[in-house]
């Protein structure tokens, strides 16, 4: 039986409708459901639901389950709906009318508040710490390949020098404003919501408070209909931040598809990296960045998918929230995927010298020309027109000397600074203190 059903059998096409692709989706949120329910029945105890004999004995199976689903053992059965009701029937089964008791006090609405923002935590944990790793990798690339120039463009037309040492730090410091983002995502899944119950509260005399401590949560969502109502927003806000580290690789991958075209040439991958044509033999497709590219692409259109599911919902539980995790859970894995492979391709790039030697990028140096005569004392107007002049005549000569100094320029790319930028908003996620709370749960 469902957990809320009565003395009436629910036609089977209804169903199988409203449960979906929750039974497998929920896998991914068992571990977190276990972890919700021992820190609700350990509160309840303390306020004398339970006895400390049942509660002794609904934590060993507790454990027991957590155990079964870390060793990938744990599934949901056919008959039952969803992982609130798999892990609530195991116990009942294994320990009697002692797990019966432990919905006293919530619904399956906070349950599965609860469990998602366990999951999502855990999620951004795993995000930003591939996030790291790519953002360390590109600050490496961008120091080993300082002195390398290449084209700049405006309008995809040739218009200033730039280097590698540019092109790498700029994604490097994208990747810390994603991580602003990315934190305010994870301060609004560090509030608990457990004890919101339906979101109206309840008339047991629950500690919030202390479930906030046992599960490692920053504070509370304190009122109980606002808990609820975060239901959709805190999903919309994740998939906002992973939309933002997603727009930095898809452009990154834009880039990376432009620069090994031979038109270009700037950068290779090892033959065993790319892929060939059916009937082109020459050919070596860039077809990891594509991918990226189009992964990418289809997780910055995560936003406006969940705003347009919870668009005009009012306050109060919908079952239209049912269906968020069958787009942002995919998206979730996804998004580690192309972090973790656009890592591993960089690892493995060749950065082509004298890029700049090549004829056709003789007007990059233009810019500098007109720099040099303006220190000299030439009025900036004056000296552009004069530059303007000899590249239409066909006189003009470039100047290919680089004197960059200011901050965030070539010759002075500041990449120590923008590393201490991502160590400072590194340091505020305090992961340390939320896997603490769940080994203190389960010890």
């Amino acid at each position: 039986m469902k957990i809320w059903q009565k003395n009436v059998n629910v036609n089977k096409d209804i169903e199988t409708f409203t449960v979906g692709k929750d039974r497998e989706l929920d896998l991914q949120m068992a571990a977190f459901d276990v972890l919700g329910s021992l820190a609700h029945v350990e509160m309840l105890e303390s306020i004398g639901l339970l006895t400390a004999d049942e509660l002794k004995a609904i934590q060993k199976e507790l454990k027991n389950i957590y155990a079964d689903i870390e060793a990938g053992k744990f599934t949901i059965d056919d008959t039952v709906e969803d992982v609130h009701s798999q892990v609530e029937w195991l116990l009942t089964q294994r320990i009697g009318d002692a797990g019966k008791k432990i919905h006293s006090g919530r619904s399956r609405n906070d349950q599965v508040l609860v469990d998602l923002k366990l999951f999502f935590r855990s999620c951004i944990e795993e995000m930003v710490g591939n996030t790291s790793v790519l953002f360390g990798q590109l600050l490496e690339l961008s120091n080993t390949h300082k002195d390398k120039l290449l084209p700049g463009y405006t309008h995809l037309q040739i218009a200033m020098p730039s280097s590698f040492g540019l092109w790498f730090g700029a994604y490097a410091e994208s990747l810390v404003d994603d991580m602003e983002l990315m934190l305010a995502a994870w301060k609004i899944c560090n509030k608990n919501p457990l004890g919101s119950a339906a979101g109206y509260g309840s008339s047991f005399p629950l500690n919030r408070t202390m479930t906030t401590e046992l599960l490692g949560f920053e504070r509370l969502n304190y009122n109980v209909v606002y808990a609820q109502m975060g239901r959709g927003k805190t999903e919309r806000i994740l998939a906002q931040a992973m939309s933002s580290v997603a727009a930095s690789l898809a452009k990154m991958a834009m880039d990376v598809c432009l620069f090994i075209n031979q038109n270009f040439g700037f950068i290779s991958f090892p033959d065993e990296l790319t892929t060939g044509s059916s009937i082109m033999p020459h050919k070596k497709n860039p077809d990891v960045f594509e991918l990226i590219r189009s992964r990418c692409n289809k997780i910055q259109a995560l936003p406006n998918e969940i705003a347009m599911m919870i668009t005009n919902l009012p306050s109060g539980y919908h079952r239209d929230l049912q269906l968020l995790k069958e787009n942002l859970f995919p998206a979730i894995t996804s998004l580690n995927e192309c972090l973790e492979m656009t890592t591993f391709m960089l690892q493995n790039i060749t950065v082509k010298d004298n890029i700049l030697a090549d004829k056709k990028y003789a007007y990059l140096f233009s810019v500098e020309v007109v720099n040099e005569l303006a220190l000299k004392g030439t009025p900036f107007r004056e000296a552009y027109k004069i530059v303007g002049e000899s590249i239409e005549n066909g006189t003009f000569i470039p100047g290919t000397e680089i004197h960059h100094t200011h901050e965030g320029s070539i010759g002075n790319l500041c990449n120590s600074d923008i590393e201490d930028m991502m160590d400072e908003i590194l340091s505020q996620f305090k992961f340390e203190k939320t896997k603490e709370a769940i080994q203190q749960l389960l010890s």
